[in-house]
């Protein structure tokens, strides 16, 4: 991302870290041992990834200002999310990129997730959140970072051309933005997590994992 991206488009906002805690105890405490590696790609304020309760936590952004909102205990990797050198290969269990890959080239996306089918460990999988570009057109590239459109379908048929298995797919997962006017209470989102009904999911959430466990 460039220029001041965190002093225009994305600023630090605490509704932001409610929704996170909100996510975790509804949904990903349900999919994250605590025994797991968990990898935050693209981690920015750290929300997601400080709300997780794992053995070993991984934070990797460009953005350099990441470390000052990680916890304590959180490695952090600076750098861009397609060198993940510096993760050992086979010891993630849970990667996780939220509203990342919109932002990326899809040459740079066919890259990273190369690189993830050597960092995810037997069990591993890869769980994204983002714009799902079929019911967010009007509004998906009022963020001047984005740089590539994928729909839940366009994103699944990408993955599956490049050696991932799609265990699930969530087209109207969650609303788009919290720069929307929709509270942000806790127990909202977790009944809209729990609704069957959602027409106001802009953001989809596909999981994955490498063909190669199955070989």
């Amino acid at each position: 991302m460039s220029g001041n991206y965190h002093e225009s488009r994305l600023i630090e906002d605490k509704r932001r870290t409610g929704v996170w805690s909100a996510l975790w105890q509804y949904y990903f405490r349900h999919r994250i041992t605590p025994d797991d590696c968990v990898l935050d790609l693209g981690a920015g304020y750290g929300d997601f990834i400080n709300s997780v309760t794992a053995s070993r936590r991984i934070a990797l952004d460009k953005w350099p200002g990441m470390r000052q909102h990680v916890a304590p205990d959180v490695e952090t990797i600076v750098g861009p999310v397609e060198d993940l050198a510096a993760v050992e290969d086979h010891t993630v269990d849970f990667a996780f990129a939220s509203n990342l890959f919109e932002h990326l080239s899809q040459q740079a996306l066919v890259s990273v997730l190369a690189s993830l089918q050597e960092k995810l460990s037997d069990r591993g999988r890869l769980t994204i959140l983002q714009p799902n570009y079929r019911y967010a057109f009007r509004e998906y590239f009022d963020d001047y970072t984005h740089v590539t459109a994928y729909s839940h379908v366009s994103l699944t048929d990408l993955m599956t051309a490049h050696g991932w298995e799609v265990l699930e797919v969530h087209p109207r997962f969650l609303p788009l933005s919290i720069k929307s006017r929709l509270p942000t209470w806790k127990m909202l989102v977790g009944a809209y997590l729990h609704s069957p009904f959602k027409p106001l999911g802009k953001q989809m959430l596909i999981v994955a994992r490498p063909v190669r466990h199955h070989a």
